[in-house]
């Protein structure tokens, strides 16, 4: 029988939810196959006793020494053929790319540790998307690579072991920002990411993996359908502060599941994407059907966040039963830039808990834009083709984002800096927003601008310096407390 899951609120002080709740699954068949409760169709092969691949078997070592990519790539494509699952003997693995096939139940169980290589020529390049854009870039750590039945779980851990990546970037962001290149830094310093879902299809992820330290985004899940996410610990902090180590990114892909994730990273943590500029608008897919709930946010850029990468749109989202904890500077964020385009519609946030979170509500249309606008300076000469593509022209009409149809209700927020920081543009306003049972605590009030068609109602601001909401160029937005 499979076994649901019932959503759980998370208190302060409660063990990672993560661990609270999958006390070690040792079966895929403990994975909670939620996206049923999303409407999506889940394909369950009929499994009786299937075989296992134990990678020892083939030759993997598990001294953290050995490097295994090629003996544990062997289980894989053993087990590849009967619907089987590759086992390990606890130990560390030391691997580059690997590649999960259809069928495969991968197994990384207690005690196992798969090892990142620090060697950028152990992940292959291959055409993917990243930050927004088609382009070729080096295979994650885990991949599960236009494929279908795949299961990935366990109570062990994968670790990209990324500090090398995060250094290389840090010295070419040096080198750029003084050329105006800052937009180029993100993509001229190939890092591996950690786990990478791209044109796959029921996926099921989780069952308390240990996520840490990736090289760059850690699960990326791209152009896919029918993906759960379910049971996952993020650690991208530890030995340093990795860039752009986003928790789990939904990029254009449509039926996810993302549900009890204990996150602590230094970028997004739980972030929706479609498509960068001009790229993003050329393939105009969406990200769609999406919940994310039951999750606890610890250390990142927010709880849940929206872009920057707009260009596909995004609709049909939920996002509930979650908790975010200081430093965590945004509760719920949505970020874009005038270049970026896009829709989103049909948003729904809420029974979200934030402790000293500095800004509980946040939205800009023209975020980081030394990063967001990307301009070839003249002096540089002989770069690569995807710098012409970053800074291909976007026409004004087709730039501007859009939100619409966005309700939020049962926030609850304490020590805020702010409790709203709201702007857009004039021409492309934010059209009805809803929030109510809204109850947040902050230094002061903050503003909301471009607005059109915002109702307020059972809301409540606490703001330690006696000021009230400014609201500017905006049309009917009614149901704000005043004084």
């Amino acid at each position: 029988m499979l076994e649901f899951v019932r959503p759980f609120s998370i208190a302060a002080g409660q063990k990672s939810p993560a661990v609270a709740r999958l006390p070690q699954a040792k079966s895929r068949l403990r994975i909670v196959l939620a996206l049923f409760a999303i409407g999506a169709t889940v394909n369950v092969y009929a499994r009786t006793t299937p075989g296992q691949y134990s990678v020892t078997k083939y030759g993997a070592k598990g001294d953290g020494v050995a490097m295994d990519t090629a003996a544990i790539q062997k289980a894989i494509d053993a087990a590849a053929k009967h619907h089987g699952t590759v086992t390990f003997k606890p130990g560390t693995y030391l691997t580059g790319s690997l590649f999960i096939k259809s069928g495969v139940h991968f197994e990384v169980g207690e005690g196992v540790t798969l090892m990142g290589s620090q060697k950028l020529a152990d992940y292959p390049v291959m055409p993917t998307r990243v930050a927004g854009i088609e382009m070729n870039w080096p295979a994650g750590l885990i991949n599960v690579y236009e494929q279908a039945d795949v299961t990935i779980d366990g109570a062990g851990t994968i670790d990209g072991d990324g500090k090398v990546f995060w250094d290389s970037y840090w010295a070419l962001r040096k080198t750029y920002e003084p050329k105006g290149l800052r937009w180029a830094s993100d993509y001229d310093a190939q890092r591996p990411r950690l786990v990478v879902f791209y044109k796959s299809h029921d996926v099921k992820f989780g069952g308390g993996l240990n996520l840490r330290r990736s090289g760059f985004w850690t699960v990326h899940i791209c152009y896919s359908d029918k993906v759960a996410v379910d049971g996952v610990v993020i650690r991208n902090n530890e030995g340093g502060r990795g860039p752009s180590t986003d928790g789990i990114d939904i990029d254009s892909s449509t039926h996810i599941l993302v549900a009890h994730a204990d996150i602590a990273n230094n970028d997004d943590d739980i972030c929706l994407k479609s498509g960068r500029d001009a790229d993003g608008l050329r393939v105009n897919k969406p990200t769609e059907h999406v919940v994310i709930r039951d999750s606890i946010i610890r250390a990142g850029a927010a709880g849940v966040t929206f872009g920057s990468e707009t260009s596909g749109g995004f609709r049909d989202i939920e996002a509930y039963n979650l908790k975010v904890l200081k430093p965590v500077p945004n509760g719920i964020l949505f970020k874009s830039a005038h270049t970026r385009g896009g829709l989103g519609e049909d948003i729904r946030i809420h029974d979200i808990d934030m402790d000293g979170v500095a800004t509980p509500i946040s939205i800009t249309m023209n975020w980081n834009p030394s990063y967001s606008y990307a301009t070839i300076p003249p002096d540089q000469k002989n770069y690569p083709a995807y710098w012409t593509v970053l800074t291909t022209h976007v026409p004004a009409d087709k730039g501007l984002p859009h939100f619409q149809d966005v309700h939020i209700w049962n926030i609850k927020a304490v020590g805020a800096r702010r409790a709203f920081s709201v702007s857009a543009y004039p021409n492309a306003p934010l059209i009805n927003f809803r929030f109510d049972h809204i109850d947040i605590s902050a230094q002061t009030a903050g503003t909301i601008a471009d607005a059109k068609d915002w109702t307020f109602s059972t809301t409540e601001i606490k703001t330690a310096d006696g000021s009230t909401v400014a609201v500017k160029d905006s049309t009917d937005v009614t149901g704000l407390p005043s004084k």
